[in-house]
């Protein structure tokens, strides 16, 4: 009689090793889901730390280092949400890995706004609403009701998806937390009607500017009959182009007019510009050795532009958008110090270093979504498209910083990606240069039948995604009065607890 074969059953200790380990794993993916959580609450109280150190002595301190808390928070908001247009479209045109963006734009966050956000901080913290006009001790209050409201609208924003407007939003905060307080006198309403224009002219500048762009590109280099010497002349000039405007921008900032006069810097200008002709030509043409005359190619030649561009608007970015979390802190503090509430002067270095290091953690944490949404779920970027929406994106906000306008770079670079979209709906249908360089090429089977009759495949091939489109418009719409309603809500009620 055959022995029976003995059925092989799992031991407890076995079955409880297993449970164990789902136990681990599990343990684990929520450990990782908290690590970005924590660090922003490490950032918080380091925050509160270091500006306790500057005004413990001083009256009011408490509510400064609560104000410097919410500062932070806002601050990281803007990274996580804001930043992702500086970097989004050379990630989405695979210039950069997404490591080399966070790290790009945090470095050339921080340094733009502690060199060149003073302006713009000035306008957010005693233009927008009069501080003299303000009885004393409400204007902290006022700012800490906009802080608050600002930072919980854009978080909610985040958290679905919606690149929607910081500057927008802390700029309703104000008005809103300002007019709940003491009514609608005390509203500079001659600086609103200018940043409204801007909000208004400026993405419409961005996206005319980099649809021009893109222009030249095509003309010049894309749609030549050999493609590599076209860049290898070009290249260079848009690199030197880019190289001086930024050098005549960074003379302007960190020096007085009477020490370097317009003609002074335009010339100082014009040298980069010249230099860094100079230095790149060469360069160009060593990387154009052996490529093949294709737009793949191109695409390798406009990588280091792109990068170059993206990092400028990265500076741009904390230039101008700093002031966004670190303008109602700087009133704050001159509202609790002996420093003049309303004048121009200088917001603390530490109130803009709080601003600047925020911003860099927030995009390093919790900013991937959004750089991924806003530079591949849009339009289809390459290289060389996604150079002209950044480098249109910088020229626009650089401007508008020198002028301490608070514009908002999401407007300005989403509608220069969406410039750059409706541009080659427009470019592939009508141009003549497009057209006879296809025919040229013997593909003129793509010219004959310029109509596809299947009507899904024509939407499918449309190159902006409209859906995206209304989500973005519908978010701008509603951020300025839902964020100023929030802010006077949240101001009645902190007057009622602590005032």
């Amino acid at each position: 009689m055959a022995e029976k074969t003995p059925v092989l059953t799992k031991r407890t200790l076995d079955k409880d090793l297993d449970k164990y380990s789902h136990v681990e794993d599990a343990s684990k993916f929520v450990a990782r889901k908290l690590i970005a959580p924590g660090i922003g609450l490490v950032f918080l109280g380091l925050a509160m730390l270091f500006a306790g150190v500057y005004v413990f002595d001083r009256p009011g301190a408490v509510l400064v280092i609560a104000a410097a808390a919410l500062a932070a928070y806002m601050a990281m908001n803007i990274g996580a949400n804001d930043v992702t247009n500086n970097v989004g479209a050379a990630v989405g045109a695979r210039a950069m890995t997404m490591a080399q963006a966070l790290v790009i734009a945090a470095i050339f966050e921080v340094l733009g706004a502690t060199i060149a956000g003073g302006e713009v901080v000035k306008t957010i913290s005693s233009s927008i609403v009069d501080a003299v006009s303000v009885p004393e001790g409400l204007l902290a209050w006022i700012m800490m009701a906009a802080l608050m409201a600002a930072a919980l609208w854009i978080n909610l924003a985040t958290w679905l998806n919606a690149p929607v407007s910081t500057t927008h939003a802390i700029v309703g905060a104000v008005i809103g937390a300002g007019i709940a307080a003491v009514g609608p006198e005390p509203v500079n309403w001659r600086v609103m009607v200018e940043i409204s224009s801007s909000w208004v002219t400026s993405p419409l500048i961005g996206g005319i500017i980099a649809a021009g762009l893109l222009f030249l590109v095509k003309t010049f280099v894309i749609y030549r009959d050999d493609k590599i010497a076209a860049a290898r002349r070009w290249v260079p000039v848009l690199i030197a182009i880019m190289t001086g405007g930024f050098t005549a921008y960074m003379i302007l900032q960190l020096t007085t007019p009477d020490r370097f006069p317009a003609m002074t810097v335009l010339a100082y200008g014009l040298a980069a510009t010249v230099v860094s002709w100079l230095i790149a030509r060469p360069i160009v043409r060593r990387q154009a050795e052996g490529l093949e005359n294709r737009n793949s190619s191109l695409r390798i030649l406009f990588k280091y532009p792109l990068i170059g561009s993206a990092a400028l608007l990265s500076f741009a970015h904390g230039a101008n958008d700093v002031s966004n979390a670190v303008g109602p802190l700087s009133a704050i503090v001159r509202s609790t110090t002996v420093l003049p509430v309303h004048g121009d002067i200088a917001p603390p270095l530490w109130v803009m270093l709080i601003g600047a290091f925020g911003i860099s953690i927030g995009l390093l944490l919790f900013g991937p979504r959004l750089i991924r949404l806003v530079g591949e779920q849009i339009t289809k970027l390459n290289p060389m498209r996604a150079y002209c929406v950044a480098l249109s994106t910088a020229f626009t906000v650089i401007v508008a910083s020198w002028f301490g306008l608070p514009v908002s770079t999401t407007h300005i670079a989403v509608g220069s990606v969406f410039g750059v979209g409706f541009f080659r709906e427009w470019y592939t249908r009508n141009s003549k240069r497009r057209i006879a360089y296809m025919r040229h090429k013997a593909e003129s089977w793509a010219i004959d039948e310029p109509i596809d009759p299947n009507v899904h495949e024509t939407r499918r091939r449309y190159l902006v995604r409209r859906s995206h489109f209304m989500t973005i418009i519908a978010a701008w719409v509603i951020t300025v009065p839902a964020s100023g309603a929030l802010a006077a809500l949240l101001y009645w009620v902190m007057f009622a607890l602590f005032v």
